[in-house]
Formats: structure tokens, sequence, C-alpha cells
């Protein structure tokens, strides 16, 4: 093994050849450009810091992810949030419609479609039954399917939102359209945006935490947890539910922690001094970086370990340790809000109901995907609630849009299986937790859950709402970037006041 001596004698020889790099590209070549490069650098924020070489740091530069408090009193301090990725049918869920199983296989009406954009519907496509039964649950009399059981026993916990309504029907776009506030790419993400106004209360664990499941990760890809043009701290950090939970967590054999600081130390030195002379905030952003995962290296295989939970748990939310399973990452959300992460986003592929195969199909593998996710949502409520959790978390779940009541058809031909389409004029969310109104329900959907005819809210609409629950002003919560103040609502977004407490 390298001595350090030697260690830091690279070092010093890789940032010599460093300077001697730039030495040359800022002598002879950003004379001319820089004079066209200058005002856009000060419109991305870099250099802002800098007063005739003084640095003059505030607290938050030098630790961007310190905690903060809101401009106003918030409802909740942390956020999970529960992202199906590929849209389920709110038909088979939340949406019960009696004259839906009365028209069922029957021609839709082509006043519903005419003029309509599907992502497959061809033709005029035959009206679909709900493939599962109804029944009212709760105090509140919610209407929940026997695809979800166990989440049946908590609906008095949840407002529901019936007429949500998007406008875009491809997973792609629709899912940065959910997450970030446009269907572009380079946009923060919400917990991005989450992360950078509060911070974090844990400073050796992450601020924003993604969990994935279902063997893939959204279509978007992981810009859905981006942090666009914040600084790059702010982007969500991807844990695993098997395996070791972040990738080289470990050092290598030979490198005890005291030298590992050491190493740190010495290249955040470089850093510092790279900073100074430059003034890009990313170089910030890489400093704590790697302060960040100097500190995950204790707490994270503590807080991300479920074998040592006590075996009612495991029961409650019928884990399966040493697998990725969606039910391990719900019983991780818990425990990272309980040490103090501000924003855990979950992710399930695998909710894309064509009926193209039995995968897809609305009887079975729709079926089946609810199984996955019943239990474990019911429990993460459930045991935030007993443990004091609930009032201080907000629980968010859904899609990226709906479901046509529509049977899905190609070609305008029916497919071998049930499935609907990709429909973005009404679909069901929930919400639960801290500053959300139990046992409530707004909006409502035409006889047939095409449209919205009450209550109708947007993607903005919602952004909005889990900001205010979270102690923000949404349209006054702005980022400045390449000349104009941006914000996670764009210049819409109204806060939905029905289901709040």
């Amino acid at each position: 093994m390298k001595s350090f001596n030697k260690i830091l004698s690279e070092l010093e020889h890789t940032r010599l050849e460093k300077l001697t790099r730039r030495h040359f590209l800022l002598d002879c070549v950003s004379k001319v450009g820089g004079l066209a490069l200058l005002p856009m650098l000060y419109s991305c924020n870099f250099g802002s810091k800098q007063e005739k070489g003084n640095l003059n740091l505030s607290e938050r530069d030098l630790n961007p992810l310190s905690p903060l408090p809101p401009p106003f009193i918030p409802k909740a301090k942390s956020v999970i949030y529960l992202h199906m990725a590929g849209a389920p049918s709110q038909l088979e869920l939340f949406d019960y419609k009696p004259e839906l199983v009365k028209y069922h296989n029957q021609p839709c009406p082509e006043s519903l479609i005419e003029g309509r954009k599907f992502a497959f519907i061809r033709g005029v496509p035959n009206l679909l039954g709900p493939q599962s039964n109804f029944q009212q649950h709760g105090q509140s009399g919610a209407w929940v399917s026997d695809y979800l059981p166990h989440f049946s026993k908590v609906v008095d916990e949840v407002a529901f939102l019936k007429a949500v309504h998007t406008d875009q029907f491809n997973h792609g776009p629709a899912q940065l359209f959910m997450q970030t506030g446009s269907p572009r790419l380079g946009r923060p993400s919400l917990g991005s945006w989450v992360t950078y106004g509060l911070g974090t209360e844990n400073q050796n664990l992450p601020g924003f935490v993604v969990l994935t499941s279902g063997g893939k990760t959204p279509d978007a890809g992981k810009s859905v947890w981006g942090s666009g043009f914040l600084p790059s701290v702010y982007q969500g950090v991807q844990c695993r539910s098997k395996g070791d939970p972040v990738l080289y967590l470990k050092d290598p054999e030979g490198v005890s922690r005291d030298l590992k600081r050491k190493i740190i130390s010495t290249i955040n030195t470089i850093n510092e001094e790279e900073f100074g002379r430059f003034g890009d905030p990313e170089i910030l952003a890489r400093i704590n970086q790697y302060e960040m995962a100097y500190r995950m290296q204790i707490e994270v295989p503590e807080v991300m370990n479920i074998n040592d939970e006590p075996d009612y748990i495991h029961e409650l939310y019928g884990t399966k340790p040493g697998q990725e399973a969606f039910s391990n990452n719900c019983l991780l959300a818990r425990k990272l809000v309980e040490k103090g992460v501000r924003f855990v986003q979950l992710y399930d592929w695998g909710w894309d109901s064509h009926g193209t195969d039995h995968s897809t199909a609305l009887d079975l593998g729709f079926r089946n995907k609810c199984t996955e996710i019943d239990r474990p949502i019911a429990a993460l409520i459930l045991d935030l609630k007993q443990r004091g959790l609930l009032e201080d978390t907000l629980v968010v779940w859904g899609g990226e849009f709906g479901r046509t009541p529509m049977q899905e058809n190609r070609e305008g031909k029916t497919m071998g299986f049930k499935g609907r389409d990709h429909h973005v004029d009404a679909f069901t969310m929930w919400m639960a937790g801290g500053g959300i109104q139990k046992g409530s329900t707004f909006g409502q959907t035409d006889e047939l859950g095409f449209s919205g005819v009450e209550g109708r809210v947007s993607v903005h609409d919602i952004h909005a709402t889990i900001l205010h629950i979270l102690g923000f002003d949404h349209e006054k919560f702005t980022y400045d970037f390449q000349g104009r103040p941006f914000r996670l609502t764009d210049v819409e977004g109204e806060i939905i006041k029905e289901i709040l407490a």
C-alpha cells in the first residue's frame, strides 16, 4: 500500500498540473472568450461570493445542508413520497363507478374521445368495467377496492384527491412533470427544492434519499431526483435495500479511518483554493459531498439495516431482508425520517397496465402489484402514527397520470387481456400525515370516471400544497438562474385548502 506521504505527493503533483492547465487556458483562451462568457457565468451564480479575493462565505455556503427554519410555521417537517411509476389505474383502486359496471363492454360514446389524443387507443373502444370489487371503509366511508385490503383499514388517516389532471400522457415527460414541475430536463426535483429550502436535521445523512423497487428506475431516469440548476449537493442520493446501501461505502483494505480523514482534508484544502480562485459554487458542493460521504460511513450502515427490527415490525410490513422489495423500502423510509432525513422518495416500477400480456393485465399483473404495496403502505402509516411521527411527516402517494375508462385497443383491435390506456384528464392521489385533514375526499369525476367535474387540481397545485405544508409560499420560494427567478410551480399553482387540517 502507498504511504500517506506518497499519496499527498501525488495529490500535490496533480494539483500543480491542474493549475498549469488552467493557467494555459486562462492566459491563452479566455482573453477574448471570457468577455462573452463572464455575463453567462454570473447569471448562473458563479463568482457571486468573491470580493477582491475575500471569500465572504456564509454558514449556508460552508454547509449547504444545515437546517433552516421555513418562512412560515410548518405543518410537517419531512416528506415520504411514494411514486408508482407507470401510473396505477384509479378505476381499480379508489374511483368507484357503478355506471362503468353497467356499460361494461359497450362502445364508448364518441363524444368522449372525439378530438382527444391517446397513447394507443385507435378508433372507438369499448368501455371497461372495474376488474375489482369496491366497498366503503372507515368512518369516512371512502371507497376502496378489494385489491387493497390492508390499506382500507387506514383510510381515515388519508385525504383523497379524486380529480387530479396533467397535460403529459407519455411516461417520461409525465414523471418529470410530476417530480420537477416541468416535462423537460433540467429542472430541480421536488425533493431537491425541499432540501435546498430546509436543509436536513441529521448532518450524517443526506437530506434527500431515494429508494427504488420493481427492478427498474422510472422511465425518465435519475433526472426525476436530480437537482437541475440547484447545486448538486441537493440532488437525491440513491440507496439500495439489498447489499451495501451505497456503493463503495466501505474503505479498501488497509485504509484506516484516520488516513481517510487526512486524505479528505487534503483534497478539500485543494478544493478551497480552487473556489477562492474561481468562485464556482459547485466546488463548495464537492467539498460538502466529500465530508458527507465520510460521515455517512458511520451512520448509513446502521440506519439502512432492517435486520435488527423486531419480529412484529417485519410482520407488520411484510419485509424481506436481503431482497430488493417495496416493503423493505417503506420500513427504511420510516427509519430515515426518524433519523432526521428531510425527504424520502420511493419509486416502485411496473404499474403500466396496458393488458398486452399477463404481467400488465388489470386482473392479473396489476392485482399482484397491489398485493406488493398494500401491506407495506398501511404499515408505514400505522408505524409512523404509533411512534408520533405521522403528525410531523407528510406522506404522498400517486402516479404520473391516470387510466382510461375504456379498454385499450391497438389498431382498432381489443387486446387479449384487460388493460387501460394512459389518461391525463382524471386520476387519484392521496396524502396523509402532518397538515392533512383526515378522512377527507376532494374532487369528483363524471359517471364514467373520464373527466373531473368537481375539485379539479393540477400537478402545480399538488406542489404548491406540499410546499405550503412545509412552511413555504410557493410563489416566493425561488432560485435565480440565467437572469431570472425560477420556482417549482412555474407561474401556476393553487393551494388545495380543502384537504388541509
